[in-house]
């Protein structure tokens, strides 16, 4: 331990903050190759509809290629990371190291050059003491430096060999190979757990905490820390509500490719379930692929994944953390990851009718984060889905405007459908949705048998029901509440031109308009009252 002691005085931790920020550099470097090739050479030519076996055999290298940039950007974070905290640790414990040396100094006392401490009974602090107390107070003052000077050596060494351990866990061979990505999945809940992160250190929230004490818990976490969890934790980050929509991103996307890689691997045997879902998470990714070239309004935020069931998944069109207008799309029966594209046109619709009103920044998320129904019936138990998914949908609300930079951002939510019933029920408990307006079309019913027991003020309550709507014309106000178009339910009626369940976002259309014209926090055309 002596020998150590002179070392860790002397010791400038210039060059280890140099080095990490050169890995830090590099993980940047790998994340924005891997984000440029994806914009800028896969998503151009699937746009441009190259096909045939040479496009298969190209796309295919492109994927292991930016799988393999991903897979090195955790790699590199992971070990900044691991000397980012033996630097800040044998730092801090220097500091303690020189304070005692100082203040044993101060007192009079001789340190040694190993790091021992002689005592001086001429020390001014005893000047007026009896000899017999002299020579008490110098013994007990003495060993409590000579313990300090002790303690900061061993939590000097403990820093230094959490960041070895960790570091020896990092396997460089895996970055060349395709399994490259589980194989450092693998590695980082033994790294973070040795450094002091994640379970321990900067802890992550329970399943509990509101998303409000998440961005709380978000906004304390240094800079080194985050990145650290990110390239650790991705999927639990991913379903934090309350952080950053950017956060949430690279978090959900990491997350993701490491299931996709998993099933790469295991292809061959998967089981007739797993197969469904591998083909529907592979059709996600390729609508973010698609959408990788697109200008900073219209980027797509991977704001939740979730590989259970069919696949849940919630991706924002544009960013909600800097809209002046936000609007949540809750689908209804039927949906889940893999047929996600689909409603994402229609968010880029309803994102292109709001812009037109030109009152600010427009960001559209679609929410297919619940079990949805596969059907609409007028069984009784209908309106469990809705019951089970309620909760869910108000902390990804709630998080929303924790994250918000713009606190007094306009909300409004979307229900089509089924996905009409949730919103009902969601709003109608807790908190609510803490939404400015809702709107809901094509509905069977919104869970409540009258807009007052929503949280959102009855006027702002849109109700669009198209003549010829089998769903909201025939089995609204059976079993799901009553009919949201009644006169007696009190909302007020958003009007739409005649067409089917499905075509409230046809272009041109009236609804669409509407839609868009509450989205940017106007009053539709020709709106009334249904009271």
């Amino acid at each position: 331990m002596p020998a150590y002691f002179r070392e860790l005085y002397d010791q400038d931790f210039s060059a280890i903050a140099r080095a990490v920020t050169s890995w830090r550099r590099l993980a940047d470097a790998c994340l924005t190759a891997h984000e440029t090739s994806a914009s800028r050479v896969s998503a151009p030519l699937r746009q441009a509809g190259w096909e045939g076996e040479a496009a298969r055999s190209g796309f295919e290298a492109m994927r292991v290629t930016q799988s393999m940039l991903l897979t090195a950007n955790r790699n590199t974070l992971l070990l900044a990371g691991a000397m980012a905290h033996a630097r800040l640790g044998m730092q801090a414990a220097q500091e303690r190291l020189r304070a005692a040396v100082a203040e044993a100094e101060e007192a009079g006392h001789r340190v040694t050059a190993s790091g021992g401490v002689e005592p001086r009974a001429s020390s001014p602090a005893y000047r007026n003491l009896p000899e017999e107390d002299m020579a008490l107070r110098d013994a007990e003052e003495v060993a409590a430096l000579r313990q300090r000077i002790h303690g900061a050596i061993e939590d000097a060494l403990e820093a230094s060999g959490e960041a070895w351990r960790a570091l020896r866990e990092l396997d460089w061979f895996t970055l060349d190979k395709e399994y490259g990505a589980q194989s450092v999945q693998d590695a980082t809940e033994w790294i973070t757990d040795a450094i002091g992160i994640g379970v321990g250190g900067s802890e992550i929230p329970a399943d509990d905490a509101s998303p409000e004490e998440v961005a709380a818990w978000w906004s304390h976490v240094n800079g080194a820390d985050q990145e650290l969890l990110l390239a650790s934790y991705p999927a639990e980050l991913g379903a934090l509500d309350g952080l950053p929509a950017d956060i949430r991103d690279r978090a959900n996307r990491t997350a993701l490719t490491a299931q996709l890689d998993e099933f790469r691997m295991n292809e061959s045997s998967l089981g007739i379930h797993d197969q469904r879902l591998y083909a529907n998470l592979l059709r996600l990714q390729a609508a973010l692929d698609d959408g990788a070239g697109a200008p900073r309004s219209e980027r797509l935020h991977l704001l939740g994944f979730d590989p259970e069931g069919d696949g849940r998944a919630v991706v924002a069109q544009g960013d909600p953390d800097t809209a002046d207008h936000t609007a949540v799309m809750v689908p209804g029966t039927g949906n889940h990851v893999g047929n996600l594209p689909g409603q994402l046109d229609r968010g880029a619709d309803m994102q292109e009718a709001a812009s037109e009103r030109r009152r600010g920044d427009v960001a559209v998320v679609t929410w297919v984060g619940y079990d949805t129904p596969e059907t609409i019936s007028v069984s009784p138990g209908l309106r469990d889905r809705a019951e089970a998914g309620a909760g869910d949908l108000r902390d990804f609300t709630a998080g929303l405007r924790a994250a918000s930079e713009r606190p007094d951002g306009h909300l409004t939510v979307v229900g089509h459908s089924y996905g009409s019933t949730l919103v009902g029920v969601a709003d109608s408990g807790g908190r609510g949705l803490q939404a400015d307006d809702i709107v809901v079309v094509g509905s069977p019913g919104m869970g409540v048998d009258r807009a007052e027991d929503l949280r959102v003020d009855p006027d702002h309550v849109w109700v669009g029901v198209a003549p010829g709507d089998f769903v909201a014309e025939q089995l609204s106000g059976l079993t799901l509440g009553t009919a949201p178009q009644d006169s007696d339910f009190g909302a007020r009626r958003m009007p739409v031109e005649p067409g089917g369940h499905s075509d409230y976002w046809r272009p041109g259309s009236q609804s669409l308009e509407n839609i868009g014209r509450i989205i940017a926090g106007e009053r539709p055309l020709s709106g009334g009252s249904s009271r």
